[in-house]
């Protein structure tokens, strides 16, 4: 009987060692230092926010509001912002999809759409870039209210 159990672990073993992923893990491709044993994050490109925090205030349900995040690259090197993603799917956002060189200027839209929502609302935008930290979250606030009839 013992025969048995330790060739079924050797087996079950073998098999777990062979099974091969052929992809990538992405949190390598998506963090410069990571992937590099030189830790010399002056080379890198840096975010510099002129706010990263947004209050639309009071909002009418059913209303699509509006707001553009702006940054300037402040590195050394060009900012390639990979991917923008929201917390939810009434915001829908868009991004400079081409680097952005040391000095320059960019931005981020988003749009929020308050249909079916009520209450105070608090949602994230993820921007995941070249830079160290990878990820930077920014914020907005909205009071969605009612339309008086």
């Amino acid at each position: 009987m013992k025969i048995w159990f330790v060739i079924a672990m050797v087996a079950i073993i073998c098999l777990a060692c062979n099974t091969s992923n052929n992809e990538v893990n992405v949190d390598l491709i998506q963090n410069p230092l990571s992937a590099q044993q030189n830790n010399d994050t002056s080379i890198l490109p840096k975010f510099q926010w002129k706010e990263q925090v947004h209050d639309f205030g009071v909002v009418i349900q059913g209303e699509r509001v509006s707001y553009t995040y702006t940054f300037k690259n402040v590195g050394k090197s060009n900012l390639i912002i990979s991917s923008v993603t929201a917390s939810c799917g009434c915001t829908v956002t868009k991004y400079d999809q081409k680097p952005i060189a040391p000095g320059e200027e960019g931005k981020i839209e988003i749009v929020f759409d308050s249909s079916g929502r009520s209450g105070i609302q608090n949602k994230t935008v993820t921007v995941v870039a070249n830079t160290q930290p990878n990820r930077v979250e920014l914020h907005f606030t909205a009071e969605v209210v009612k339309p008086e009839n």
